[in-house]
């Protein structure tokens, strides 16, 4: 052992030791930082630090593929002169800076997400403004980046400290002797990579102990390489005419009634007890990472949302609400499509996404005027693109990304002049509702109903606003919140002294929750999220069935009396029969469904895990014998059907009207 770091190849071999080093201290410090999400004993977590350790060697390895191969081809007789010190530091300190930088990153990522790197983070390195801007304005870069110099600049000292710089440009290895160490270093390598996969560090029921056994740069990879997943390759299939059958049965409402008699075809025309022609002009105000525990409604303390308690006192309001994901495109997804969230990728980030069936399809049936109004480039997650494909008018920042040609929609700049606060995600609140307002007091003068589709951006880190709004300090979620709520409160006095106000309804709701990491895969808890319908012209009122965020819309609509054909599988809350109702909760990987305190998930190994959830604790207990088949058979009937709906194009607006 001694002799590998005291020759030609002792450079990479340290490079190589000190990067294990390096993630085993990084594993042991997530340990500690998770302590309360862990179960067991300390002896219950070795089987992470050896897996994990397999899973650190072969990035180690990875990491010095280029030296390797330098080392390799690199000529004998210039062994030791200044071009070879030349090309091994610069080599060097750019593998040391990338293995510290995204060892820093580790920390980052896992305070956000609770997780490893996954395909949030290769999204990340796809829209690179808005992270690098967030980087910059949520940590001191600089200091940083200077901190990550030295400590690059340090190692390398220590190396030549110890003679394994000296050994490296003195010890002249013929081509054979190189190519016995540089092969077998290649060999073990590949072999690493081939045979090991991300799912094998899957050994625990407890999630943060899985995640603790990975690598996050080769979770990352992995994240890369799997960024699309196939239902029927991955997951539990049930026969065909057994999906549609249960499907058809589980969507049916009292008030609806299938308008053609085809297997498949889940087209369903909705008649009202009361019909009404009432066109209202509608706000969805969709608020970024609003948890139901922020509001002093589910007994928070601190008072960070004393407007949006008000108004739920004013309003419909949803307490049993749970979010379909954990990311705004998720919640898009499910609020303007209301369908379960399948497995991969949003449908807002999928291509040929255009034309579904959606919310708009029945706005525009109705002559309505619809719009996304969103504060930053909603070039990011696909945003424009996909709302532009509804049909909806944008309003963005737009910094210069153009919506695909075959997206034919009008876009409106949101211009500097009308830019108060601006961070990396896009400008403040209170500016993104003046567009609100400004684009409502056009459709209003125009005579003709509109519909907003509003994303705010302020509660989400940096967290950082305008100064002098409330009296919290920036920087902290805490402030973000009262905030976004301090914002929410005085869009809504301002629209009270527009001449539309009597006529428009406000549905005010969350994306998602503001972080989702605990011990299972799926944290019910983490998805709970308030919505509200205020001004309604109904009576007030407390909805506290179980509710899912795809059920919102379909449940305004029959709020309004609405008759229309739907191919949604969001249901109207109002007439799904006493203990049938349901909430869809996923990731990207796992897929879910709540009934009454049962959950049943479906994992992407063709599983099926069952458990009772006790809401008061947030602890989910796992079914230890028999599982409930009719739950799963459901719950697969739902996930197959959405996602071969989509994937043979049957979302499509075209494919829902029969001819």
């Amino acid at each position: 052992m001694k002799k590998l770091f005291q020759g030609r190849y002792s450079l990479l071999f340290s490079i190589v030791f000190l990067y294990l080093i390096v993630s085993t201290a990084i594993r042991l410090a997530l340990t500690i930082w998770s302590l309360t999400y862990l179960s067991g004993t300390l002896l219950s977590l070795l089987p992470a630090f050896g897996i994990g350790f397999l899973f650190d060697l072969t990035i180690g390895l990875f990491f010095v593929v280029i030296y390797n191969l330098y080392l390799l081809f690199f000529p004998h007789y210039f062994i030791g002169s200044f071009l070879d010190k030349a090309l091994t530091l610069f080599i060097l300190f750019l593998t040391l800076f990338i293995m510290y930088f995204g060892s820093l990153a580790e920390f980052t990522f896992w305070d956000e997400f609770g997780s490893r790197f996954n395909f949030i983070a290769v999204d990340y390195l796809i829209y690179t403004y808005e992270v690098v801007e967030n980087i910059n304005e949520s940590y001191p870069l600089p200091l940083l980046i200077g901190g990550l110099i030295c400590l690059v600049l340090f190692t390398i000292w220590i190396f030549f400290k110890r003679g394994i710089m000296n050994a490296a440009f003195t010890h002249k290895m013929g081509i054979f002797s190189r190519l016995k160490y540089s092969a077998v270093i290649l060999l073990c390598t590949i072999l690493f990579i081939s045979i090991l996969r991300n799912k094998q560090g899957e050994f625990s029921k407890n999630t943060v102990v899985n995640e603790l056994s990975k690598n996050g740069i080769f979770s990352l990879f992995a994240a890369y390489k799997s960024n699309e997943l196939d239902y029927e390759a991955f997951y539990i299939t049930l026969p065909q005419n057994e999906v549609w059958q249960l499907l058809k049965t589980g969507l049916l409402q009292p008030n609806q009634r299938y308008v053609v008699n085809e297997p498949d075809n889940i087209s369903r025309e909705t008649i009202p007890h009361e019909p009404s022609t009432r066109r209202p002009n509608i706000i969805m105000v969709t608020i970024e990472s609003l948890s139901a525990d922020f509001l002093s409604s589910f007994g928070n303390t601190e008072k960070l949302t004393p407007n949006y308690d008000s108004l739920a006192k004013e309003s419909i309001f949803f307490t049993n609400l749970y979010a379909t994901g954990t990311r705004t495109v998720r919640g898009m997804e499910a609020l303007t499509l209301c369908v379960p969230p399948t497995p991969g990728n949003s449908i807002v980030r999928r291509p040929n996404n255009s034309n579904l069936y959606s919310i708009n399809t029945i706005f525009k049936q109705r002559g309505y005027h619809s719009y996304f109004v969103y504060g930053g480039d909603g070039y990011f997650d696909n945003m424009n693109a996909f709302f532009g494909g509804q049909g909806f008018y944008i309003v963005d920042r737009d910094r210069g990304n153009p919506i695909p040609e075959n997206i034919a929609t009008e876009r409106f700049r949101i211009q500097n002049n009308e830019v108060s606060f601006e961070n990396a995600w896009g400008i403040c609140d209170e500016d993104i509702y003046k567009q609100s307002l400004k684009f409502a007091d056009i459709e209003a003068k125009r005579n003709r109903p509109f519909f907003q589709f509003i994303m705010t951006t302020s509660n989400h880190k940096p967290y950082t606003f305008p100064e002098g709004k409330i009296k919290r300090p920036q920087g902290s979620r805490e402030s973000a919140v009262e905030y976004t709520d301090y914002a929410l409160g005085k869009f809504l006095r301002e629209a009270k002294q527009k001449p539309w106000f009597n006529n428009t309804v406000f549905v005010i709701v969350a994306d998602h929750c503001s972080s989702s990491a605990g011990k299972w895969e799926i944290n019910l808890s983490k998805h709970h999220i308030p919505c509200i319908i205020f001004n309604s012209g109904l009576p007030a009122e407390n909805i506290n069935r179980l509710t899912s965020q795809i059920d919102i819309m379909p449940t305004l609509f029959g709020y309004l009396g609405w008759e229309y054909v739907s191919s949604f599988y969001g249901l109207d809350i109002n007439q799904i029969p006493s203990g049938q109702e349901r909430a869809f909760v996923g990731n990207y990987r796992t897929l879910g469904l709540l009934k009454q305190n049962i959950f049943t998930q479906l994992d992407d190994k063709k599983g099926a895990r069952q458990f009772n959830w006790n809401k008061s604790t947030g602890d989910m207990e796992e079914f230890k014998h028999e599982l409930i088949d009719t739950l799963i058979n459901e719950t697969i009937s739902y996930y197959q059907s959405a996602s071969q709906r989509f994937k043979q194009g049957k979302m499509k607006e075209t494919a829902s009207f029969p001819n």
